[in-house]
Parts: structure tokens; sequence; C-alpha cells
């Protein structure tokens, strides 16, 4: 199954790691425009090398990858390592504090059709052709992708808790409310340890889903390049990732609604009205109006098919008439048509609104996707949208489902919170990173001979 290796990693210089708020960077769906900027404005932020600017993006990457190498700004850590990493926080209305506990490494770049690396989610070519250009031009992996694996046993855990007892960096994360805390393990036997647990599982792609394309299309040109000649442990083969377990109940999972920014036009021209709209949920669902709009995430928790609908000033819940999914004719796996967000986007989008199938909504630019419930009803009520339609958070038991039926979930399903920080870890995949301290990890032929 899933091969994982340990890695000489790159790091801020301790000078610098000592302040090291000032040089992560979190991923771009957590933060504002303005704090894209203020990130920017710091030379030596990682988001530089991460997301670079300018007409050459990745050769402006490897000139800053290039002079941080000269001056020291970055180093390589002396022996290869596995890397825990742990991420401190809290939900609204919740007292409890969670720890998400995983480890960064390298895992093999599997192709998908190997089903060692399972995906929910489709990609954007154009997106993935930038990563494989970035990475191609500074074989440099500047943000681990999230993985997930399943081991119900928590054998892992406390070797990861005892690194933590001495921690190489710590921060606050302000852009997500969350504390982030890095050490390593360099136990030879113990790193062992974990390439013994992974072997016996598949890994689920949680976060990052382009990333890893660019890893794999960047993989397969190295491979055309080097033919017959690959031996299959090329640092090229690898991928960085962060990996964590799916068994635990502190990996969360948080919804994303969906803003109507405006509705479509009806059959006479101009655009629906709200009773119009309704009008045709009405075969579907089930249409009650609530009293209070701040009450929709209660009302529909934990319920089947169910959906809060802000519309006009108005709250709905809206449940789907369980004899209408039988309608449903998407084809998909059973595993998909059986989650809330399909349903919503067959019979709300697709039946009541008439925007079409999949590739049709997604090319629509009436839809928005908003985590903040709070803001949905904001924008709604300011006029910058026609209505909210507020879900349920998808559960890791679905996610695993869908992946293990081969399936992917419509867009924006799932947001597994907190996202990794940037800049807390780098990986080289240049060719001078082979047999450097690595040979002793390879367990023989069957884990890491022969081009994946």
């Amino acid at each position: 199954m899933a091969e994982i290796q340990p890695l000489r990693g790159w790091r801020y210089a301790p000078a610098l790691g000592a302040d090291i708020d000032a040089y992560v960077s979190p991923l771009f769906d957590v933060v504002s425009a303005r704090q894209r900027a203020a990130l920017y404005r710091n030379p030596l932020n990682s988001i530089h090398l991460a997301v670079p600017q300018g007409d050459d993006p990745a050769g402006a990457a490897l000139a800053t990858l290039r002079r941080w190498e000269a001056e020291g700004v970055l180093r390589q850590d002396a022996l290869p390592g596995i890397y825990a990493y742990y991420q401190y926080f809290r939900l609204p209305g919740s007292p409890r504090e969670y720890c998400r506990k995983g480890f960064m490494c390298h895992i093999r770049a599997y192709d998908w059709a190997e089903g060692v690396v399972l995906r929910h989610e489709n990609t954007l070519p154009a997106s993935v052709s930038e990563r494989a250009a970035l990475l191609a031009r500074t074989e440099f992996q500047t943000s681990a992708t999230h993985g997930l694996y399943r081991d119900d046993a928590f054998e892992l855990e406390a070797y990861l808790d005892e690194a933590m007892r001495a921690p190489l960096y710590q921060t606050e994360d302000d852009y997500q409310g969350a504390r982030d805390v890095l050490a390593v393990v360099q136990d030879a036997a113990v790193i062992r340890r974990f390439q013994e647990v992974l072997a016996g599982r598949t890994v689920i792609l949680a976060d990052g889903h382009h990333r890893y394309e660019g890893s794999l299309a960047h993989r397969r040109a190295r491979q055309a390049q080097a033919g017959a000649a690959a031996t299959g442990r090329e640092p090229w083969n690898y991928h960085l990732m962060y990996l964590t377990n799916a068994a635990s109940d502190d990996l969360r999972i948080l919804p994303t609604h969906r803003l109507l920014l405006a509705l479509p036009d009806g059959p006479g021209g101009p655009a629906l009205t709200d009773a119009e709209f309704l009008d045709r949920l009405g075969p579907y669902f089930t249409v009650l109006p609530l009293e209070e709009a701040a009450d929709l995430p209660e009302r529909i928790a934990g319920k089947r098919w169910a959906f809060g609908l802000y519309l006009g000033g108005q709250a709905y819940k809206i449940r789907l008439r369980p004899e209408a999914h039988a309608l449903l004719d998407w084809d998909t796996a059973a595993e998909v048509k059986d989650l809330d967000l399909t349903v919503l986007h067959y019979f709300v989008l697709e039946k009541a609104l008439g925007l079409g199938g999949p590739a049709a909504q997604r090319a629509w630019p009436g839809v928005a996707y908003v985590r903040s419930f709070a803001e949905c009803l904001q924008r709604v009520d300011r006029g910058e949208a026609r209505a909210a339609l507020i879900v349920n958070e998808v559960s890791m038991a679905e996610v695993e489902a869908v992946c293990h039926a081969g399936a992917v979930m419509p867009a924006k399903s799932t947001f597994f919170y907190p996202k990794t920080l940037g800049g807390f870890l780098f990986s080289s995949i240049a060719d001078e990173e082979a047999g450097n301290g690595f040979d002793q990890y390879f367990q023989g032929p069957a884990a890491g001979a022969g081009p994946a």
C-alpha cells in the first residue's frame, strides 16, 4: 500500500525560526486579499515560494529560493526524519480544545489508478499545470498536502507525543485561530514502524488535490526522461504530505454553504421571483417557514437531506421528500447520490433553478461558496445575494465511502479545519537528494524499487 519515506527538511534558520509567525503563510482559502497583500510585503515570507507573483512566477520562485539558500535564510536539517505536526484549535460554541495530530513525510506519488492515494474531488487542468510548472523549475515542495489514513489502534500517536516534548517551532495562527507546533522524529527504528503501519493503509487526499496532481505530472515527465534507467527511488518520485488519522475525533470537517448571488431567468425573461423559486421547490421538498434565521443550523443539524434557505429576509427549513430521491439520475455512485450536497445540487440547482448538470453548474457564476453562516445572512440582507442555502457538514464516514467507491463529491464538499501552514517545513526533490542518508530506510524491492 502506501510507501512513505523520511526527508531532510529545509527550514528557516534558527535566528528566523524564533519569529516563525512572520514567515508562515496560510493557504489562500483562509485569508482575505488584504491579508495576502501583507504577506507579500514581507520579503522573507514563504508565500514568495508557495504562490510566486510576476510575469514568470516559477522563475521568480527559483530566484528567491537560490538567494535564500545562499544567504542562509533556509537551511537543511542534517538528519532525515518524519516531522510531527500538531494543530490546537477551538470551534465556535464549544469549550473543547481540539488537537489534530499528524506528521509530515514523503509519500510516493501514486497515480489515482493505483488505488493507494484516493481523491474525493476533481481538479482544474490549468491549476494543475501551474503547480507542475512551479515544481519543475524549483524542485522544491513548499506546502504539504493533507492525507488521511485510518488506524483505530492509534499506534503512531504515542511516538508523535514523545517528539512533541521538544518542539522545533510553535506559532499562533491568527488567520485561523489555531496554534501550530512542529517537532521531528529521527529514530530509525521508529521511522521504520511508521513505514510499516502506512504500508498496510490507503490514503485519502483531504486537501491539496491540485498540488498532488502537479507532483504526479512532474513525476511522469521525469520518468519519461529517465526511461529504463529509473530505479523508482529518485527523489522526484515523492511528494510532501501531512498525514492524520481518520479515526480521530479531533479531525473536523466544516460545512461550506451555497450563496446564490442571482437567480436564473424565469420562462418569461426576468429573474425568478422569491415566490416562483419557492413554488419550484415544492414538488421536491417540504418547505417550513421559521421565525428566526439564526436557528437554521440547529434546525437542520443531523437531519438527512435537510437544508436551510434564507430568501427575502425569511428563513425556511427545506427537506427532500423521501420519494423524490429516486428521481436523482446523475451517473454516479450510490454513495455520492446519498450525500446531502448531491441532493442540493440536483434538486435545487438543476431541477428547481434549471441550471443543468454538474458541468453547467460549475460554469455558472451565480453560486458562491461561503463557510460563515453569519456572512451568508448578511450578504442576502445587504442585497449582495438573492438567497443562501445552509448545509450540514460532510462526515468522515461519507468521505471514506465515496473515495473507496472510486467516485468524487460535488465541488466544495469538504473543508477540513484547520488548514496546514506553509513555511513550517520545505522539501527538496532535486536529484542531489538521492542517497542523502535515506538508503537505510528503503525496505527492499517491494518498498522502493521500480518506477511507480
